[in-house]
């Protein structure tokens, strides 16, 4: 029950800071691993593939204890860890967030990949994903469709 109130009160501290412009969308989640996990920035931009698309967004750490993103899952199709090392683009199976520290997910860097898209989403959409950790409670954002040239003012 505690859990519940406190989930509704940071989404509506983020709905909050949503509609004052700073453009990020928020998920938080906890439990008992000592991580204070958030989620700000999320985006997409739309498609111009009808089978991949990339997402961006920037996971922060509050807590005490580094925390390890395991997967990441969306109704839309798979999705998967990228980073890129040296121009080239692997895959990656895990990616930690550091104890008071980020993990940026954004362009020319780590990134999302999602594949075998069942539809096509379009700007102006939201596409819901879920973010897993090892240890601790999944994290859902709210991830918005941009133009497809879209780059936002923090630079992921």
């Amino acid at each position: 029950m505690r859990r519940t109130a406190a989930t509704a009160l940071l989404t509506a501290g983020a709905l909050a800071l949503a509609g004052c412009g700073t453009g990020s969308d928020s998920g938080s989640g906890s439990g008992d691993s000592g991580a204070d996990l958030s989620v700000s920035g999320a985006y997409m931009p739309q498609p111009v593939s009808d089978s991949m698309a990339a997402g961006f967004l920037t996971v922060t750490n509050d807590g005490d204890e580094a925390a390890e993103l395991t997967s990441i899952t969306s109704d839309l199709g798979e999705v998967t860890l990228h980073e890129t090392v040296d121009s080239a683009m692997r895959e990656m199976t895990d990616a930690e967030v550091p104890a008071h520290g980020r993990l940026v997910f954004e362009s020319g860097a780590n990134h999302l990949m999602f594949e075998k898209l069942k539809r096509k989403p379009k700007q102006g959409e939201t596409v819901e994903i879920e973010l897993h950790f090892a240890g601790t409670d999944p994290v859902t954002v709210e991830m918005p469709v941009k133009p497809a040239t879209y780059r936002p003012a923090s630079g992921h």
